[in-house]
């Protein structure tokens, strides 16, 4: 399956996924941290929308 067409936002977690695994991170620290990556990204919106 070929990811040429598919969304930025597919495209990303694909290659997250590829690499946690790779790197043989266990599902809960990956979950924690990218609980950690979400909150700070929402943070990062919420300023970007009071500009």
């Amino acid at each position: 399956m070929s990811l040429d067409n598919a969304p930025e936002e597919v495209k990303l977690a694909v290659d997250l996924i590829m690499l946690l695994e790779q790197h043989q991170i266990p599902t809960e620290t990956a979950l924690a941290a990218l609980e950690i990556v979400r909150q700070d990204f929402l943070r990062k919106r919420e300023v970007d929308a009071s500009r």
